[in-house]
């Protein structure tokens, strides 16, 4: 009996649980996100409309085309890819905000590995 009513406390306290997930939010803006390479953090910033995302990395600009498949997942497409990995499209998905950030993952599209990062939204 004592198990019985442990196992519900536990079920009633982790349901009542929702991440926040306010993706209209982070549809349009200015964005940064930062990426450990090697041994060096880098940043990246990009702005965003509706359908085209602009990257800004070491001083260089780098435009996709973005797709929304609902409020919380897109695909991005580089627009002019310089070679044959950056033609594959990404799937992206926001998984929880919190203020001007959010939790996202993202692997390119028909590949199971996935990878996770954090954006914060600056304008």
């Amino acid at each position: 009996m004592r198990f019985l009513i442990i196992l519900l406390t536990s079920f009633l306290l982790t349901s009542c649980y929702n991440a926040e997930r306010n993706c209209t939010h982070f549809k349009t803006g200015t964005f940064e996100y930062e990426a450990l390479v090697g041994t060096e953090m880098m940043t990246t910033t990009f702005v965003r409309n509706d359908s085209i995302e602009i990257d800004y990395f070491k001083g260089k600009a780098d435009t996709s085309s973005i797709r929304w498949i609902n409020d919380c997942e897109y695909i991005v497409r580089k627009i002019n890819p310089k070679n044959r990995s950056e033609k594959k499209a990404i799937h992206m998905k926001i998984l929880t905000t919190n203020g001007d950030d959010y939790l996202f993952e993202y692997n390119i599209v028909g590949d199971t590995k996935k990878q996770k990062g954090t954006v914060k939204k600056i304008k």
